[in-house]
């Protein structure tokens, strides 16, 4: 069993997820194996909200290069989360 803390990575502050709070929508980085509905249960345990909808996205990689040395940054996963209305969660709020 996946611990809910380890599925939530950290929350996604940027321009676009914030303006997607104002439509009760918080974006969360997250552990690439976890699927929606474990994303669901950790949000309500972590935040005591209700979830409505999750939607992911899967980030590719980019490639990076340092001098000669070719690399590539870890793929991500991103979830797009909605709160039923009235819920907040309070990390995102004053950013």
């Amino acid at each position: 069993m996946k611990f809910a803390h380890d599925i939530l990575r950290k929350p996604l502050i940027s321009e676009k997820s914030m303006s997607l709070t104002e439509g009760n929508k918080y974006t969360f980085i997250v552990d690439p194996r976890a699927n929606k509905t474990e994303i669901k249960k950790a949000v309500e345990e972590i935040f005591k909200v209700k979830v409505l909808k999750v939607n992911t996205i899967r980030v590719k990689g980019k490639q990076v290069r340092r001098r000669n040395i070719l690399g590539r940054k870890p793929e991500t996963k991103k979830a797009v989360v909605t709160l039923r209305p009235g819920d907040k969660i309070e990390i995102f709020e004053g950013v």
